[in-house]
C-alpha cells in the first residue's frame, strides 16, 4: 500500500575532563565478524545511495548494524553525538570507509541534519544505531524512490509490518498522531513515530530539520506532506535494541510530537478542537497568573 500526494541521538553530553580510553577489543566479541568494506551491487545502480546512522554510546549494537547493510548502500555516514564509549572505533574497524560526523550539537533531530548534509549520495537513508531496524530492508525503500516516489518511510502498522517492542502506550499514542495528520493532510498513512526514511536528494531544501529531538521523524513526514511530495509507506519490523536503554520518553518526547504537530497546523478537522489542544499542551509554559487585589501574593515573599 502506498500514499500518493498530488503534485508530485537522544541529547548527546559533552566529554569532561583528560582523553578518554577506550575498553580493549576483546570487550565487544562482535568484532570478530570480518571487516566490512565496499561490496559491488548485485545490479548496477545509477543512483548512489548513502545511509546516515545517529549515534551515541553504541559499542555493543554499531558492529551488528554495519555487518548486516546490503551491497546497495555506497557511503555509510556515521554521526557520533558525543559518545564516551568505543562506537566510533568499532565502527571504523568493521567498516574502514566509514564517513565519520563528530556531532557540533545535541539531540536526535541535529545528528540527522548534520548527517543529511555530509552525505553525498541521490538516494538518502537513515536508520538506527541500536539494530532495531533491519538494514536488509533498505532495499525495498529504494525500489520505490527509484519508481517515482520522493519520501518513503517505513510503517510497523501496515500488512506486513509489525513491532515487537512497542508499548500499548506508545501504539495509542501513534493512533491518535497519526490520525490527527491524515485528517489535516487527507491521507492515510498508517505510522508516523518511526524514523526508518528514505528520500531524495533534492528533497532536502523541503524538509524541516529544525527540531533537535525525536520529534525530527514526525518532521520530517509533516513537511513532506506540505511539499506535496509522493510518499509511499513500506512494512517495516520493528526489534527491540540489542543491547542497551534507549533514551526514548514516551510523554515528554509524545508531547513534543503534538507540540509539532500543532505548531504547524492552526486549522484541523475543527478549528476548536485544535486551539484546546494547544492551550493545554502549552499550559505549563505558562507563568502562573497573578490576581489583583488583596488576595494577590506579595512578590517579594518571605
Amino acid at each position: 500500500m502506498t500514499v500518493q500526494r498530488n503534485g508530485e541521538a537522544g541529547e548527546g553530553h559533552p566529554r569532561h575532563g583528560g582523553p578518554l580510553v577506550p575498553p580493549p577489543l576483546a570487550a565487544f566479541p562482535e568484532l570478530a565478524l570480518p571487516r566490512v568494506g565496499p561490496r559491488p551491487a548485485e545490479e548496477p545502480r545509477l543512483d548512489k545511495v548513502s545511509l546516515v546512522i545517529p549515534a551515541m554510546n553504541e559499542a555493543t549494537n554499531i558492529a551488528w548494524v554495519l555487518g548486516q547493510l546490503p551491497s546497495c548502500v555506497d557511503e555509510v555516514v556515521l554521526v557520533d553525538g558525543h559518545s564516551r564509549d568505543a562506537t566510533v572505533m568499532i565502527a571504523q574497524t568493521v567498516r574502514p570507509d566509514i564517513h565519520v560526523v563528530e556531532q557540533s550539537g545535541t539531540g536526535k533531530g541535529d545528528a540527522l541534519r548534520e548527517g543529511f548534509l555530509a552525505a553525498t549520495g541521490d538516494h538518502i537513508v537513515m536508520i538506527d544505531a541500536d539494530g532495531s531496524m533491519a538494514p536488509d530492508e533498505i532495499p525495498h525503500y529504494l525500489h520505490f524512490l527509484d519508481n517515482g516516489y520522493d519520501f518513503v518511510k517505513g510503517s510497523r502498522f501496515m500488512g506486513g509490518g509489525g513491532s515487537r517492542d512497542i508499548t500499548r502506550l506508545r501504539r495509542s499514542g501513534n493512533r491518535v498522531l497519526v490520525g490527527m495528520v491524515n485528517r489535516m493532510h487527507d491521507t492515510v498513512l498508517t505510522d508516523l513515530c518511526y524514523g526508518y526514511v528514505a528520500f531524495h536528494r533534492r528533497c532536502l531544501p523541503y524538509l524541516d530539520l529544525t527540531r533537535p529531538g525525536f520529534e525530527v521523524e514526525t518532521s520530517l513526514t509533516v513537511s513532506a506532506l506540505r511539499a506535496g511530495f509522493r510518499i509511499a509507506e513500506v512494512p517495516s519490523l520493528e526489534m527491540p535494541r540489542r543491547h542497551g536503554h534507549s533514551n526514548l520518553h514516551v510523554v515528554r518526547d509524545g508531547t513534543r510530537v503534538l507540540r509539532t504537530l500543532l505548531r504547524e497546523h492552526d486549522r484541523g478537522p475543527s478549528g476548536r478542537a485544535v486551539q484546546q489542544l494547544r492551550r493545554f499542551v502549552h499550559h505549563r509554559d505558562r507563568p502562573p497568573a497573578v490576581t489583583s487585589g488583596p488576595t494577590a501574593p506579595d512578590p517579594v515573599g518571605t
